[in-house]
């Protein structure tokens, strides 16, 4: 019988035209489908007589190859008999003329080539090898996961007979050959931190496959973890001696040595930057190119093409749009020059002026024009249409481009397009000229950052900026990466000798001042942006300045609606407007965003221009109130019953309302920024009880671990606002959410300081939920700390305030916690208790994030006692709503504790792939002594498994950060690298 060809093998794949009507998998059980009717395969004799034929791909098998498949040297004395049995019910089974006889054997035709499982994955396979080849590995890695997803268990499972096995041995290794591809091209991609898990529990399950462990050492080494590399090596020598006495390959060995040397060349390879493009000066009306042109390699290549598709074919034209500085006319010439050799004939350039009140008229372009062709004066006529007319004529038959700068609309264009093949057009406009039909729009971007940094460094002289890398860098980022910003910025210090490049960059630190220093002789922003801003009319212009007042990234349409005071259909009238004009971005549909230096200059208006007093605060207070009034519903939807909602400040408006937990959470997570934006913005506005009660309902962001810094500098903020002005309320509250955040990353000391004040202070103001969350926070921080009896107390007080205010879910959260306060005591029966009381609370309340706490904290409690399925079946439920929650940090923690679980079940691969698969997810969230903790864990798993060397490395790692945080743990990792063979202990808070 054939084997199984190897990958990559090339093969044509083929496409039915139509419907498949028979399918066939041998990836796992033999079956087979018409459509999708199962159909009956018979007995295992049976189905390893199809699995053979499908096998051999529409080859004949003699009746001695089957008979010798099925049964070897051992066949029955009727084996013919029944291998014919077995045919003719195939057939009966299977569509006519599938299963023919002949040659004294069988065969089965005329299928598709993806009616066989195998059939397709070699096809996929096939595909992977030539993405790889074309330099493509992020596609080949996803089609080898269509490959491997086809595997459904065991090859051929339950098929008896020697060529079955031998089939299922050439396919498991074959399955092993497209993991190690797959791993090899996320390694390409850069997923090496991701890698390590799946690699850890591969090795674990084949010790002896050394593609695995060179593919392991490589993950490690580029996730950072050298010492872990290198183990690996070492694990694998001695598993190899032991075993089978040969030492490891060359090229593991070699490995080993590029390792220890740091060879840079195992590091992922960045792509090189396109080089800038500078174009010839060549005679003609186009304005001369600029000499340090720089970039926009992207932009010119696209309008390049554009203007050489003008080659005898229709006329090209091109609309370039973006706001005033961002270089539309610069790009445009320096894409001119370069395509003067395309356009033999001529080329023609006019500046139509259309932001100023003395605009040029098309009339007046068109006779200019007309003379430059050579039209005598007195052939030129006087309407716009019949010099259009006589325009177009002259073209015909020539190959002129065109170049139209500083466009107002489409109808100022219309004339003076050539309108015949050979000839193109290329426009600039600060506005979009979207109904120019058929032309190429492009929107032109700011600078990218290194495009930037080398605009300025053409400008100033390398000399200047080599030792000032980082001042120029704040220079460029000050100017918003504005080519018209960077340029005055960078002919400023030219100028100024004396001056560093820091002196700039500081000049350039005031946000208040910055628009005053981008000015030099008679080019100025300020005065770019001007233009634009005086066509604007009076409901434009309003909203333009006020939500440029507005600290977040973007705004949303309903944001921006709240803030103007206004239905969202006339605020999106009014901001698809400023887009169409360039002094807003449209980030997305619904969205809206401000370029840095456009912003400052909507303040700059709103300060000046606002004649209604009090309207930039009140603008800001109904988006603050917007946010809050949102934030609360979404809150009280992931929390039902939980009673903070009412005890937040009341708003003048109302917010958003969800129905949909998916929908509010997308909400909360793509509105993260502005919302905390919008809090701490609210330290200059002074609302700041507002703003404290934005951030306690929005403590999701803080936990999902993605704007843990924002969150934290928010609250920070927040709270030495309110201290500075005695606001002793939203002092309190900003102090208890300070707690949260320092006891997530283990900063207990802090967190344990401002969960005191914050009792103090919801004492003296008799805010009982402060009070209640403050103690709870107290109490959790003790019990992390190891001070139980300090921490029970403050839990109970904490349960007596909750129970005061009817606060169920309060009341449920701080039994769970009293629960892991009993399990640190050895009170594991009543830990059992009151975590199932707190269950019992959230599921009554149908609170899933809340209930997955508890689970989580009954799962710590049943590890304990030893019902390891069960605390299993709790963390995997807890997981599942997390994961969907999009909480990084308890999704990281359940993982961790699904680890303990795995181990004192005995199951060390899959502890040691949940351990990595928690240090992924939990990356920088939960702080470096979380972070300890499941390195702790993962070195059990390792050392059980038999890689020392790594247990080793994980420890130390380990060891290393609770001696910086002063833990008590180091002692007992410290015990760990000095015993060599330690019992496990499992960390339970």
């Amino acid at each position: 019988m054939d084997d199984v060809p190897r990958v990559p093998g090339l093969r044509p794949v083929m496409s039915p035209d139509g419907p498949v009507a028979l399918r066939f998998s041998v990836l796992g059980p033999v079956r087979a489908w018409r459509g999708n009717e199962a159909l009956p395969s018979g007995s295992p004799q049976q189905r390893g007589l199809l699995a053979a034929l499908l096998l051999r791909e529409g080859r004949t098998a003699t009746a001695a190859e089957l008979i010798d498949a099925l049964w070897g040297d051992e066949p029955p004395s009727q084996g013919l008999a029944a291998v014919r049995t077995y045919a003719s019910r195939l057939r009966k089974a299977l569509d006519p003329g599938v299963l023919v006889s002949e040659s004294g054997g069988y065969a089965i035709r005329g299928l598709p080539d993806d009616a066989l499982d195998l059939a397709v994955a070699r096809d996929l396979a096939d595909l992977a090898e030539r993405a790889r080849s074309d330099g493509e590995p992020r596609h080949a890695s996803d089609l080898l996961r269509r490959a491997l997803a086809l595997w459904d268990g065991e090859p051929l499972s339950g098929v008896p007979g020697p060529y079955a096995e031998a089939q299922r041995i050439r396919l498991e290794e074959w399955r092993l050959q497209l993991i190690e591809f797959r791993l090899d091209m996320e390694l390409e991609q850069g997923h090496h931190a991701e890698a390590v898990s799946e690699l850890t529990s591969l090795t674990a399950v084949h010790p002896l496959r050394e593609r695995l462990r060179e593919l392991l050492m490589l993950a490690l080494y580029r996730s950072g973890r050298q010492a872990e590399a290198l183990a690996v090596y070492a694990d694998t020598r001695r598993l190899l001696a032991d075993e089978l006495g040969v030492d490891p390959s060359p090229v593991l060995a070699e490995l080993q040595h590029r390792i220890l040397q740091a060879d840079p060349a195992l590091a992922e390879h960045s792509a090189p930057e396109p080089e800038s493009a500078v174009a010839a000066v060549r005679p003609a009306q186009l304005p001369a190119t600029v000499p340090d042109f720089t970039g926009r390699a992207p932009y010119v290549e696209e309008l390049g093409e554009v203007l050489a598709s003008a080659n005898g074919q229709v006329m090209a034209v091109s609309a370039l749009s973006g706001i005033a500085g961002v270089g539309k006319t610069t790009l445009a010439v320096h894409v001119a020059h370069r395509a003067r050799p395309e356009f033999p004939d001529g080329q023609l350039y006019v500046d139509l002026q259309g932001l100023r009140t003395t605009r040029t008229e098309p009339e007046t372009v068109l006779g200019s024009f007309l003379r430059a062709l050579g039209t005598p004066e007195s052939a030129i006529p006087d309407s716009l249409e019949d010099r259009a007319a006589l325009y177009r004529s002259v073209l015909d038959g020539r190959r002129v481009l065109v170049l139209l700068d500083n466009a107002r609309d489409a109808a100022q264009v219309r004339p003076l397009l050539p309108g015949t093949e050979g000839c193109a057009a290329l426009i600039t406009s600060r506005g979009h000229l979207g109904d120019l039909a058929g032309a190429r729009l492009v929107d032109v971007d700011v600078l990218s950052p290194e495009e930037a940094l080398h605009l300025f460094t053409r400008i100033v002289g390398h000399e200047r900026v080599a030792g000032e890398r980082a001042a120029a860098l704040d220079v460029v980022a000050a100017c918003g990466f504005l080519p018209l910003a960077i340029r005055i910025a960078a002919s400023r210090l030219a100028v100024r000798r004396t001056w560093t490049v820091s002196v700039l960059a500081a000049k350039l630190a005031d946000e208040r001042r910055r628009l005053d220093e981008l000015q030099a002789g008679d080019l100025a922003v300020k005065s770019a942006f001007e233009l634009v801003y005086g066509q604007l009319e009076f409901a434009q212009a309003r909203a333009f300045r006020l939500l440029g007042l507005a600290d977040g990234p973007d705004l949303s349409l309903s944001a921006a609606a709240s803030m103007l005071g206004l239905s969202q259909e006339d605020t999106e009238e009014l901001l698809e407007s400023l887009v169409d004009t360039s002094l807003v971005e449209s980030a997305a549909p619904g969205r809206y965003r401000y370029h840095d230096l456009l912003r400052l200059y909507a303040r700059a208006c709103a300060e000046r221009d606002e004649q209604l007093p009090g309207e930039r605060a009140a603008a800001l207070s109904r988006l603050l109130d917007f946010y809050l009034a949102t934030a609360a519903g979404v809150y009280a939807l992931e929390r039902p019953g939980d009673r903070l909602i009412e005890h937040l400040e009341p708003t003048a408006g109302d917010g958003l309302v969800f129905t949909d937990r998916a929908e509010a959470l997308d909400w909360l997570f793509c509105e993260a920024r502005a919302l905390l934006s919008a809090a701490h913005q609210a330290v200059d506005t002074g609302e700041l009880r507002k703003a404290a009660d934005l951030l306690l309902a929005t403590r999701d962001l803080a936990e999902s671990g993605s704007e843990f810094k924002r969150y934290e500098s928010a609250v920070t903020a927040l709270r030495g606002a309110a201290a500075a002005t005695g606001d002793e309320r939203a002092e309190g509250r900003t102090r208890t959410a300070l707690a949260h955040l320092h006891s997530l990353v283990g900063r207990f000391r802090e967190a344990d300081h401002e969960a005191r004040e914050a009792v103090r202070l919801g004492g003296s103001t008799g805010d009982s939920w402060t009070m209640g969350d403050a103690l709870n926070s107290r109490g959790v921080i003790a019990l992390y700390q190891n001070r139980h009896e300090d921490g029970e107390a403050h839990l109970s007080r904490a349960v007596e305030y909750f129970r005061a205010l009817g606060d169920r879910p309060g009341e449920a959260a701080v039994l769970c916690n009293l629960s892991r306060m009993h399990l640190a005591t050895g009170r594991t029966a009543s830990a059992i208790a009151l975590a199932r009381q707190g269950i019992e609370i959230y599921d009554a309340m149908g609170s899933s994030v809340r209930g997955a706490n508890g689970r989580y904290a009954l799962a710590l409690a049943l590890t304990r006692s030893g019902e390891l399925d069960l605390a299993s079946d709790r963390l995997h439920e807890a997981l599942d709503v997390f994961r969907e929650g999009r909480q990084k940090l308890w999704e990281g923690m359940s993982l961790f504790r699904l680890a303990e679980v795995d181990l004192a079940a005995r199951r060390p691969a899959q502890a040691a792939a949940n351990a990595e698969t928690a240090l992924i997810t939990l990356g920088g969230i939960g702080g470096e002594w979380r972070r300890a903790n499941v390195l702790t864990v993962l070195g059990h798993a390792l050392s059980e498994l038999g890689q020392t060397g790594r247990a080793v490395a994980s420890w130390n790692e380990a060891l290393d950060v609770y001696e910086r945080l002063h833990a008590p743990e180091a002692e007992a990792v410290r015990a760990l690298l000095l015993d060599g063979h330690p019992d496990r202990t499992y960390s339970v808070v």
